[in-house]
């Protein structure tokens, strides 16, 4: 097991991202939190962390916010060996007739740009290291069929999900494995834009009749960057109740 690890989080100050720092905080020795407005939502994990826990504040809107954040990060040398890429805008439903190309390139600066900002920071130190991990939390919207009225959300998971299949080809070589993971709805703040009838019918289709909680997905997660994982790489993984 390899020592002295840093871990860097996207949108960590999201249910999802406090859950899984606190289930893998053994694991490391410095976790570098990132959050857009939310710090209180830390401050738990602050306390019981102390000085491993460092938070970092962005803007993903803005890239300046983001280049500032990724100077401080610079500046304080701390280099991630692994990096989980939580963030994203929240879900919304709308007719595509009442989109246009602003509402797609929202997205794609708010949701794509920021990471590849963070990716050509700190990959390069990985590849040198010949060591990293990065998970994308993707969405079941990139299996099969997308539900409707979601086009701006599923165009901009799926250039995630082409974002991650090219950077585990491109760093296979260098010690990196590079996946995402896909789950279906999880009853989260991150919801809270849909009607309660759209997620009722979700968790209707579903096998037990429930959305998907955070400790359903915080697991596989926390596997693939394990060393249980170094032979896994490019891959989406679905989690879905098992759902058709």
């Amino acid at each position: 097991m390899r020592e002295n690890k840093t871990l860097f989080v996207t949108g960590a100050s999201s249910e999802i991202g406090t859950a899984f720092i606190e289930q893998v905080a053994d694991n490391y020795d410095t976790i570098v939190a990132h959050y857009r407005s939310s710090a209180g939502r830390l401050l738990p994990l602050e306390e019981k962390l102390g000085e491993k826990l460092v938070m970092v504040q962005a803007d993903f809107a803005d890239a300046t916010s983001v280049r500032k954040m990724l100077d401080f990060m610079t500046e304080r040398q701390l280099k991630p060996d692994h990096i989980v890429h939580l963030a994203a805008s929240p879900m919304e439903n709308e007719k595509f007739k009442k989109l246009d190309w602003c509402n797609f390139a929202e997205s794609t600066e708010t949701n794509i740009r920021p990471i590849v900002d963070i990716l050509e920071e700190f990959m390069p130190v990985m590849a040198k290291q010949k060591y990293g991990k990065v998970v994308f939390m993707l969405s079941a919207v990139t299996l099969g069929m997308p539900p409707k009225y979601k086009s701006v959300y599923t165009t901009t998971k799926y250039a995630l999900l082409g974002l991650m299949k090219s950077l585990a080809v491109e760093y296979a070589d260098k010690g990196i494995t590079v996946n995402g993971v896909s789950p279906e709805m999880i009853d989260t703040r991150f919801l809270n834009n849909l009607p309660d009838l759209i997620k009722e019918m979700n968790a209707d289709t579903m096998p037990m009749k429930a959305n998907l909680t955070v400790n359903q997905v915080v697991p596989t997660v926390s596997f693939l960057l394990s060393d249980g994982a170094d032979m896994i790489s490019g891959q989406n993984i679905a989690i879905t109740d098992s759902k058709e």
